[in-house]
């Protein structure tokens, strides 16, 4: 059967793939549309599982809350370069995976990917899939956290700073304004918890350990060591415990103290950053353009 160039578009419009694909996928049916659009939906989980293995760092953070502030969704969905970071069709994708976590609460990435879409009916793992033949790159949902105010007086505020990090706040009191303030503040002064009480006991251990080690290379007597000790693991709390960290906005004062002014209290926080605990593969432009041709091929 002749393949029309209208065919060709039909099927490019319905799934958004390249032209030579399309016509490649019609010619294999015999023109027939419902055939050549599941066989480009099996050829795309294939090149999806081909890619599976390839290093995903980039991506965006996602952030989306209920309407009166009490629950959110926050998402990492990676993807190989910046720039597939910035298409239409990747922000899309991961746009509608926070949705979906907010409105079906799944208990982990491997039930959200069973999810189906709303507005597709295909689930997010082969919405995931048919991207990843579209775009040409891996793409992978790596984490979310479902986020929920419960106390009657508690709300979410959040901050994004660009596509690359996210943080949801559960603030007691206060404002919108002063959320966001707290929020961006976290963003940029990366604190572990919020008081010295949730600091984890093995990474106070770790801390106490290496400050012993370099003080006992100084050659001071004993009680001198723990007194220097002290003092470094009060300054250490300071800087990792969001209440002990001088506030972005105006150094004069910690966190804790514009808390206090304010009436206000971080109940928790959560903050994501692209990529962050992934290794890197490291190469130059040529050579990444060179291994994309190659897969291609």
């Amino acid at each position: 059967m002749a393949i029309s160039a209208l065919m060709v578009k039909e099927l490019r419009e319905r799934t958004g793939a390249g032209m030579m694909d399309c016509k490649r996928m019609l010619t294999e049916t015999n023109g027939d549309m419902d055939a050549a659009i599941d066989l480009m939906r099996k050829s795309g989980a294939a090149k999806a599982d081909k890619k599976a293995g390839r290093i995903a760092a980039e991506g965006r953070v996602m952030i989306t809350l209920t309407d009166d502030k009490k629950e959110g969704a926050i998402v990492e969905v990676n993807c190989e370069t910046d720039f597939v970071a910035k298409d239409e069709n990747f922000i899309s994708f991961t746009n509608a995976v926070a949705a979906q976590c907010l409105s079906d609460k799944p208990a982990d990435v491997e039930a959200l990917s069973d999810l189906p879409l709303v507005d597709s009916g295909e689930s997010i793992g082969e919405t995931r899939a048919n991207l990843v033949a579209k775009i040409g790159e891996n793409i992978q949902v790596r984490r979310f956290q479902l986020l929920n105010a419960a106390d009657a007086d508690a709300e979410l505020s959040f901050y994004q700073h660009g596509e690359r990090i996210g943080v949801a706040v559960v603030l007691k009191g206060g404002d919108d304004a002063l959320g966001k303030d707290i929020a961006m503040h976290i963003a940029a002064s990366r604190p572990i918890c919020v008081s010295e009480s949730e600091v984890p006991a093995e990474v106070l251990e770790k801390e106490k350990e290496i400050l012993i080690a370099q003080a006992k290379d100084s050659g001071k007597p004993m009680e001198i060591i723990e007194k220097m000790i002290q003092g470094r693991m009060r300054k250490y709390l300071a800087e990792v415990t969001l209440l002990g960290q001088p506030f972005v906005k105006d150094a004069d004062q910690t966190v804790e103290q514009l808390l206090k002014a304010s009436g206000a209290e971080v109940v928790s926080f959560i903050r994501y950053e692209v990529g962050e605990g992934i290794e890197k593969k490291q190469e130059d432009f040529a050579a990444e353009v060179m291994a994309q041709v190659n897969d291609a091929g």
